[in-house]
């Protein structure tokens, strides 16, 4: 194989992970140029083929429209009953999606891909439909014409001079498997558009007089067929790069589309798509906001539009901000490698661009080697909107005192020139009136036009001769008054820039403030409860709405971490929203394309996983989230989502090390303990069967030393196993069960189960008989017989025990007169099996390991040191509040 032939290894991976991934459902589409060509009558036409295979074939939507031939092939297909609605008192049949997923057949029709729900579905388009059904595992056949493509409808509306409003994204049909074009020609669809099979005579009339002219058939049969042949290139293309027929392309195009507020914009968008498909490249939508022109609300719904529109077509959205929106274009484009930048032709006067510059331009000389696309709109008298009037956002705190102080300002002056008028020129009462005006223009436009007016007045009434009339002698002192309303205007212009600048930025401000504490919260939690309140929190500071934050139990059903007060708890329809946002992992609810009727948005926390969803609700009746909000509640769930995932991760590493451990542990048990365990068997077993065998024969004193030796061994044998079930307790999880007892009870009670094991040592009790502590007797019980037989064993007489109070806490120790520890095997003494080098064998290495366990589960400590005659020490410091006072019997009582 040469190196022409040897396929991409990229492509290699993608084709191996595609075999390997479970099949998906298929979706074949029968394509056509316009209505009446037989896509109905194909797909019927193949699902009677399909039938009389054994396949099972139900109907879902068919709409005959009345044409016999397509009705009678329906006959024998079984179907699936419609779901009929209720909407401004007509009866509209739909398709029962869940029927139809209940009934999960083999295939499904559904015909007319483009169709717009009725109010209350599920979906709001029934291409939606098709996508569910998909994800469910069903084939799905359908009908689509040419002009319902999302992306071709501009081309059409230029053909046609038709708008049309029901659309289908390119995506879905990407997505097709299998895309069939019915072809026919425009003549022979004329023909039958005239003898009623496509639509009642008067319907014909009046089509074949619009929409359906020949020239128009012409156009869109040929943009079937182009669209038709794009799809098989992609085919093709994907086919060849998978099987190494051609080599890899060299770079990938990028496309930037720009965008405003003008209806242009639409046809851009299409039109970027359109070349984004032809190059294979991906895209991006790009609008720029300029503090200095803010938008006004029909403006900025019209943008928004155009930006869920730009979405909904696959593209990337992207906000800038500039007063220069060719710079502000260019330093992104070059930034992200884009290729190409597609942007309308102006529509405006040529003067325009001569003071200020056409967009058009700046982008054809800044763009290098960037290629700039120029579209020209459809509608020729479209003209970009015009500056919204400030908004009351920018306006000053108290716009009736930024009047006032505008026409204070040019009284005063006036009033200082009439009093100082024989000291001063005229063009120091000029001056003065420009900064009068200056001070009006911190109101706003409106108070220094109002100020300007009023000092070009008072100045020429007042001061320029002759005086005390509106004539003016001297043609010069208009260039003054032209001064004067341009400085008015200029101010204002720069306050109500920097105005709302300074309001921007503060807005920007507080949401990166707000996104960095979020991520800092987040990131610190620990519990999904935390995680799921930082995440609720910050989208009402940020968004102002009340969310919540649900994650799937065990058996599927959402349960909700956190919510704000008053959201909870969701009621069946929302709840029915949520679980599907996170069956499908994708956004559902008001402003959504699915369930947008709810009175919740649910936004999955991750595309990967099934981790959850975040719900906000409190829209109903207010405009869908823009698009900057949706993209920030969008990172703000997949952030929510990523920090579930570590929890959840963090959770099954732990579980993971417990079941490590507790392996470890099982073995270590079962490889330490065998010898101990074995060991007092045997003699037990070997005492036993010497007694039961010999036992007349041997002399009284061996008798009782071997009974001795039975009960010695079975008595170590109780100790080893008392350790195993203790330290197995505190590897679970100890609780303790406590009691007030009194210590000198204790270590009497430890000494009396040791009496054998000490024999005739020495032990020196040091413990107050008032001494309290509380702890659980058993368990504490046990932590005194371990440390005193470790000081039997490796120690030597006297063995010291002693108890004191040190303010909040009791301080138990227990030491020997032995040859003492090396402090630096100090703390891995109380590891388990642990055992110091040169120490006697005979013991598992459990005892120091429980007693650490058991105090710790009291909340104290335990430690070794030195003692004073050169031997161990163990110290264990338990903190002990006072007892409880015990009441004095009641002496009355007592009497007889």
């Amino acid at each position: 194989m040469t190196d022409g032939e040897r396929p991409d290894p990229d492509a290699l991976l993608a084709r191996v992970q595609a075999e390997e991934a479970p099949p998906r459902a298929r979706l074949k589409i029968f394509f056509g140029a316009a209505p009446g060509v037989g896509k109905t009558f194909a797909m019927l036409e193949s699902a009677q083929r399909l039938r009389a295979e054994g396949v099972d074939v139900v109907i879902g939507v068919i709409e005959t429209h009345g044409r016999s031939e397509t009705g009678a092939l329906v006959a024998g297909l079984p179907t699936v009953p419609r779901r009929r609605v209720e909407h401004r008192g007509v009866t509209l049949d739909e398709l029962d999606l869940d029927a139809a997923l209940a009934r999960r057949p083999t295939v499904i029709l559904v015909d007319e891909l483009a169709h717009t729900n009725a109010p209350g579905s599920r979906h709001v388009k029934r291409w939606q439909d098709v996508l569910e059904l998909l994800d469910a595992g069903v084939e799905v056949h359908t009908t689509l014409n040419v002009q319902h493509v999302a992306s071709l409808t501009d081309v059409v509306e230029q053909i046609t001079g038709v708008k049309v409003r029901e659309t289908v994204p390119d995506d879905v049909l990407a997505r097709a498997d299998e895309l069939e074009l019915i072809d026919l020609a425009p003549e022979v669809l004329l023909e039958r558009l005239g003898e009623g099979k496509v639509y009642l005579p008067e319907q014909a009339r009046r089509a074949t007089q619009h929409f359906f002219q020949k020239g128009n058939l012409l156009a869109l049969r040929e943009l079937a067929l182009r669209r038709t042949a794009e799809q098989v290139d992609v085919d093709v293309q994907a086919y060849r790069r998978a099987h190494g027929i051609e080599r890899p392309w060299g770079s990938r195009e990028q496309v930037l589309v720009a965008v405003g507020p003008s209806p242009s914009s639409e046809r851009l968008i299409r039109a970027g798509k359109r070349a984004a498909e032809r190059l294979d490249a991906a895209w991006e939508v790009a609008a720029v906001d300029r503090p200095s022109r803010p938008l006004g609300e029909r403006d900025r719904d019209r943008l928004e539009a155009h930006l869920r529109l730009a979405e909904s077509l696959g593209a990337e959205i992207v906000r800038l901000r500039g007063e220069d929106v060719a710079a502000a274009l260019l330093t992104h484009a070059k930034r992200r490698g884009v290729t190409r930048v597609v942007v309308g032709k102006p529509t405006h006067a040529r003067w325009r661009d001569l003071l200020t510059g056409g967009l058009v331009d700046a982008l054809i000389r800044g763009s290098g080697e960037i290629e700039v696309h120029v579209v020209a709109p459809i509608d020729r008298d479209a003209r970009p909107p015009a500056p919204a009037a400030p908004d009351a956002r920018v306006a000053p705190p108290s716009a009736r005192w930024s009047w006032a102080a505008g026409t204070l300002a040019v009284a005063a002056v006036t009033a200082l020139g009439l009093v100082a008028f024989d000291h001063v020129s005229l063009a120091d009462l000029a001056m003065l009136y420009v900064v009068a005006i200056m001070i009006a223009a911190l109101g706003g436009r409106g108070p220094s036009l109002l100020a300007a007016t009023l000092s070009v007045l008072a100045f020429d009434f007042c001061f320029v001769p002759p005086r005390f009339t509106l004539a003016v002698s001297d043609l010069g002192h208009l260039v003054t008054f032209a001064v004067m309303f341009t400085a008015g205007l200029s101010v204002s212009a720069l306050t109500t820039r920097l105005r709302r600048q300074e309001q921007d930025a503060l807005v920007r401000e507080r949401r990166t403030a707000a996104i960095l504490g979020f991520t800092r919260e987040i990131a610190a939690a620990e519990a999904a409860a935390d995680i799921a309140a930082v995440a609720v929190r910050h989208v009402e500071e940020l968004l102002g709405v009340g969310a919540a934050v649900l994650v799937p139990e065990a058996d599927g059903d959402l349960t909700t971490l956190t919510s704000i007060a008053g959201l909870m708890p969701l009621s069946a329809p929302e709840q029915s929203v949520a679980a599907w946002s996170l069956a499908h992992r994708q956004p559902a609810g008001h402003g959504t394309a699915t369930l947008p009727g709810a009175a919740v948005t649910a936004v999955p926390l991750a595309e990967d996983a099934p981790r959850g969803v975040l719900v906000t609700a409190g829209r109903r009746d207010a405009p869908p989230f823009t698009a900057d909000e949706r993209h920030l509640l969008a990172a703000l769930a997949r952030q929510t989502g990523l920090a579930l995932g570590r929890v959840q991760l963090a959770s099954a590493a732990r579980d993971a090390s417990i079941r490590a451990r507790t392996e470890e542990l099982r073995s270590s048990l079962l490889s330490a303990v065998s010898h101990d365990l074995r060991t007092p068997l045997a003699v037990i077993t070997g005492a036993a069967t010497s007694l039961r065998d010999a036992r007349a024969k041997l002399p009284p004193a061996v008798e009782a030393e071997l009974i001795g030796t039975i009960v010695d061994e079975a008595r170590r044998l109780e100790r080893v196993l008392q350790n195993l079930l203790n330290i197995t307790r505190v590897e679970t999880g100890l609780e303790p069960a406590r009691a007030w007892v009194p210590v000198s009870e204790l270590c009497g009670s430890a000494l009396t189960r040791l009496a054998d094991v000490l024999g005739p040592r020495a032990v020196e009790l040091d413990v107050p008989d008032d001494l309290l502590v509380s702890v659980d007797p058993v368990l504490f019980e046990q932590v005194l017989i371990n440390l005193i037989e470790n000081a039997v064993k490796h120690g030597a007489p006297p063995i010291a025990i002693a108890a004191r109070r040190h303010g909040p806490q009791v301080e138990i120790s227990v030491a020997d007169a032995g040859a003492g520890i090396d402090p630096a095997l100090g703390p891995r003494l109380f590891e388990k099996f642990f055992q110091a080098p040169g120490a006697r064998k005979g013991g598992v290495g459990l005892g120091l390991a429980v007693c650490r366990g058991v105090v710790t589960a009291h909340g104290g400590t335990i430690a070794i040191e030195r003692a004073g005659g050169g031997g161990a020490r163990f110290v264990v410091r338990l903190p002990t509040p006072p007892p409880p006072l015990v009441p004095a019997p009641d002496a009355a009582a007592e009497a007889p």
